[in-house]
């Protein structure tokens, strides 16, 4: 085995011990204990896809003296490795972008224990993207749920305490349903690890027994994971998470944890399930029916808003629909359009919400848009970056959302029972998204009268840097799309 196949759980269990390491530490060493960290991870993960892209196929690393099918194994390939570079970027380069915020606004006292949540955070994103054994996805889920509650929370004022109550509450009841799919599936097929449980669940379906029970399985895990992930309409904590919680904690939880889930659901479909099953059940069809949904009346919410950043938390809701239609097409080119949607929406949405919380501190710490107006020019840095989130969502040529809405029209082709209204809900979704963007750019470039100004924020080099980066990134996906493309379809592959 080379050594490059100990890299998935190398970063994972880096990424425990530092969160444990950090709870001895003082807040300014914990910071930098996760900002080494991270860039550990990304420097592993990159060597993971140059290895899988090289040799054109995927390992796996067995932990223990234990194989399968009792043992626990991690799996690595280059549609996981994207995924952990991607991952690990956006959360860097949003606790940079972050930092003055978390520093203003998190109490000293608390400042180790952030830093512990978003070891976690990123421990519980690797395991999802890397694991191959459903029993620790459900352990790592559950250390997901805890680390976004304590990033919420941290900033210890009432709105939090409330959504984060919120979000624990739909979490619950998502991990609930997701448990008792996973144990009708071990009841099923006596396996816990991928790989065996795919194999007894086609010999079931080549027997034809247990079929129904079969089908009600993959609704519960797909429901469990729905709710978890923001699907419309078990969207309600998403405002209120994203819109108070601390400017890194935004970044990441919309950016991040939802599609985490999201992962693990596409890994269990075609790992576990395979793409019959899910055909035979209907479940794409489902799928498809209620992102379509989200697509638009997402966008209507957020069309209503007055807040900047409850406005792009809507957003957020649009986005999942389009990544949930992609799924529901049933079809390897949807999976591959939401994967790479996974990425761009990871690193806008990131990009946004950094963005938005320099406009705001430029206008008297205010988020609605009539005190908006002429932030753009008062910090040129974060209008430049909210308009280019703002395009790449909107999907325009040369930014990330363009390939994007591009990858889900081609593949929505490809199916006629479904490219009808799969291209309409595109056409009418990106026109509602192009409104309130618009709106947003149009308001921050707006001047006002001098007396009507607010006093400029102080300036954090860090921030400069990290918008920077994101900027770079969101047009990179736009520009030089087709290898990363190539990875995801390649990757997917290899789950057969």
């Amino acid at each position: 085995m080379a050594p490059v196949c100990n890299f998935p759980f190398i970063s994972i269990v880096l990424s425990m011990m530092s969160g444990i390491i950090s709870s001895v530490l003082p807040g300014k060493w914990a910071r930098r204990l996760t900002m080494v960290l991270l860039c550990v991870v990304i420097v592993l993960s990159g060597g993971v896809l140059a290895f899988t892209m090289q040799t054109g196929d995927s390992f796996t690393f067995a932990m223990g003296k234990f194989t399968a099918p009792w043992g626990n194994e991690l799996r690595g390939g280059s549609l996981e490795a994207v995924l952990a570079v991607f991952f690990a970027l956006v959360m860097l380069l949003s606790l940079i972008g972050g930092k003055q915020h978390i520093d203003t606004e998190v109490a000293e006292s608390r400042t180790s224990l952030y830093f512990i949540m978003c070891d976690l955070m990123l421990a519980s994103l690797l395991a999802l993207i890397y694991t191959n054994d459903l029993f620790t996805a459900y352990v790592f889920v559950e250390i997901n749920t805890i680390a976004a509650c304590g990033l919420i929370m941290v900033r210890q004022i009432g709105r939090t305490y409330v959504a984060a109550a919120r979000y624990m509450v739909m979490s619950l009841l998502g991990s609930g349903l997701f448990l008792i799919g996973l144990s009708m599936l071990y009841g099923l097929t006596g396996h816990l690890l991928m790989e065996p449980a795919q194999s007894a669940i086609v010999l079931l379906r080549g027997s034809g027994h247990y079929i129904e029970p079969l089908v009600v399985t993959v609704a519960l895990i797909t429901a469990g994971l729905g709710i978890k992930s923001g699907l419309y309409p078990f969207h309600s904590w998403m405002p209120e998470t994203y819109g108070y919680s601390t400017a890194a904690s935004s970044a990441i939880l919309s950016g991040l944890v939802s599609k985490g889930y999201i992962i693990l659901l596409i890994k269990i479909y075609y790992r576990v399930f395979g793409e019959k099953t899910i055909m035979y059940g209907k479940i794409s069809n489902i799928l498809f029916v209620f992102g379509l949904l989200g697509m638009v009346l997402g966008s209507l919410s957020a069309m209503r808003e007055n807040d900047i950043r409850r406005m792009i938390a809507f957003s957020s809701v649009a986005q999942i629909g389009y990544i949930y239609m992609g799924l529901g097409l049933g079809t390897r080119a949807g999976v591959v359009a939401s994967l790479f949607h996974v990425l761009c929406h990871a690193v806008a949405k990131a990009l946004l919400f950094t963005s938005a919380t320099g406009l705001s501190d430029v206008s008297g710490g205010y988020k609605r848009f009539y005190h908006l107006r002429g932030a753009g020019f008062r910090n040129p840095v974060a209008g430049i970056g909210f308009s280019v989130g703002a395009l790449s969502m909107v999907g325009l040529p040369m930014f990330g959302g363009f390939i994007s809405k591009l990858l889900f029209s081609r593949a929505a082709i490809n199916d006629p029972n479904k490219m009808l209204p799969a291209l309409v809900i595109l056409a009418i979704s990106t026109l509602l998204n192009t409104v309130y963007f618009l709106r947003t750019v149009i308001t921050i470039y707006t001047p006002v009268h001098e007396h009507d100004q607010h006093r400029a924020f102080r300036d954090n080099p860090g921030y400069g840097i990290a918008m920077t980066f994101f900027i770079v990134l969101t047009i990179a996906l736009g520009t030089l799309s087709q290898p990363l493309v190539d990875a995801l379809t390649i990757g997917l592959g290899l789950f057969d």
